[in-house]
């Protein structure tokens, strides 16, 4: 049996010290040799059995030296799959646009499409959308990874990215956010205004056109058309939620549970932004067993916790010079980790304080429920959180990831573990 800590390492997934994954004494279940996942950027350039057989015969020296090889060699296959994915883009543009600008009744909306694509699809960390790239290259066999099955996955990705682009262009609007992705959300571009609800709508239906011109002849077709309608119901009843608890003027802390907190995010961040990419690629594998789907969102589903606590740790420590978008939580009245918290370690005081403060627009009263923050100092119970949380994750990949590859969950987490925006 080999220890997870020296798999993780063996296999240069995960290059953090032991004791920040999980225990030593942890295992993995029976050794096994990974599968190739030929031209995979995080998951993908496995160490060959010789790699193996260092970790076991020669010096430490020259293992750990094949291991930096290794990493860098990760990190080249990464960075050349997220330029092919956003290089592919420009497709997306010219199938979704290209025949239809020039038409006489509605040249004229097909290139407003085209510049909403072009403002809001791009400029993020492109991760959903690569994931599904990535998890079916490691699911399908090499010998069926031809460029025509390649190109369909590219464009589910990209599927993915545009129900990202509809949700965050609909969410800036209803959070009067400012920003988005280091620029000026689109709602408050000049001469756009409420029009973007629309340019909302355009993104969306764009995911199933795509999807009909791409995989309308393929036997998953159905799945991932069920899987995106799903998806996206499920975020806007989390979204619903997340709105009802915390309406705008007026502030009822009481309303902020651990346990609404939970549903909140459950259903408005890790639905769709960890199941869906990963549930896409199996479909698109072959894998529809429920067996599979349900063990897969076991592990998914925490992910996307954890995911979401981070955005509301950044919302407001955040850099937003490296996150792109200035926080807006607390004046938003959210019901967000960091008050759910607050409210749980308040005493009487500090919450009067919390409740004179939560909620408004004035810098002044934003400035001071940060720095109840800081001196109740959740700073720190977020560190220990994060750690928690990661150990709890890497459990359920040990219990919950057999048949699939443990490196497609192994890979999602060590994308989102200290992240900064």
């Amino acid at each position: 049996m080999l220890p997870l800590s020296r798999w993780l390492r063996s296999v240069g997934v995960l290059l953090l010290p032991a004791p920040c994954w999980v225990p030593r004494d942890r295992l993995l279940g029976p050794q096994r040799r990974p599968t190739l996942g030929h031209g995979c950027p995080v998951l993908g350039a496995w160490h060959s059995a010789r790699c193996w057989w260092q970790a076991w015969t020669e010096e430490p020296r020259a293992f750990y030296s094949s291991l930096r090889m290794n990493g860098d060699q990760k990190l080249d296959a990464f960075a050349q799959e997220r330029q092919d994915f956003i290089q592919h883009f420009s497709q997306i543009v010219k199938v979704l646009t290209e025949e239809d600008i020039g038409h006489p009744e509605t040249g004229d909306a097909i290139t407003r499409l085209k510049e909403v694509l072009e403002y809001n699809a791009i400029g993020g960390k492109y991760n959903r959308g690569l994931t599904v790239v990535v998890t079916f290259r490691e699911l399908v066999e090499p010998g069926k990874q031809d460029p025509d099955s390649l190109q369909r996955a590219l464009t589910v990705g990209w599927c993915v990215e545009l129900l990202q682009a509809f949700f965050l262009v609909s969410d800036d609007i209803m959070d009067s956010s400012l920003t988005r992705r280091g620029q000026t959300c689109w709602y408050l571009k000049p001469g756009i205004g409420l029009d973007a609800i629309n340019d909302a709508f355009l993104l969306e239906s764009s995911i199933y056109r795509l999807l009909k011109l791409y995989c309308r002849e393929q036997p998953y077709y159905l799945d991932l058309i069920e899987l995106f309608l799903q998806s996206s119901y499920q975020t806007e009843i989390g979204q619903t939620l997340d709105l009802i608890t915390a309406p705008q003027g007026n502030v009822d802390l009481g309303r902020f549970t651990e346990k609404r907190y939970k549903s909140i995010v459950k259903y408005k961040t890790a639905f769709y932004s960890f199941y869906l990419p990963v549930a896409a690629a199996m479909y698109m594998a072959g894998i529809d067993g429920e067996k599979e789907h349900a063990n897969a969102k076991k592990i998914l589903l925490e992910m996307g916790e954890f995911f979401q606590i981070q955005d509301d740790y950044l919302d407001l420590f955040g850099d937003p010079s490296v996150t792109g978008k200035v926080g807006t939580d607390i004046q938003d009245n959210k019901c967000s980790w960091l008050v759910v918290q607050c409210l749980q370690r308040a005493s009487p005081e500090q919450r009067q304080i919390l409740q004179e403060n939560y909620g408004q627009k004035e810098a002044e009263k934003v400035a001071r429920v940060k720095a109840l923050y800081e001196e109740m100092n959740l700073s720190a119970v977020y560190m220990q959180y994060e750690e928690d949380s990661y150990s709890h994750i890497m459990g359920l990949i040990e219990q919950y990831a057999a048949p699939l590859p443990p490196a497609i969950f192994l890979g999602l987490a060590q994308k989102i573990y200290k992240r900064k925006k």
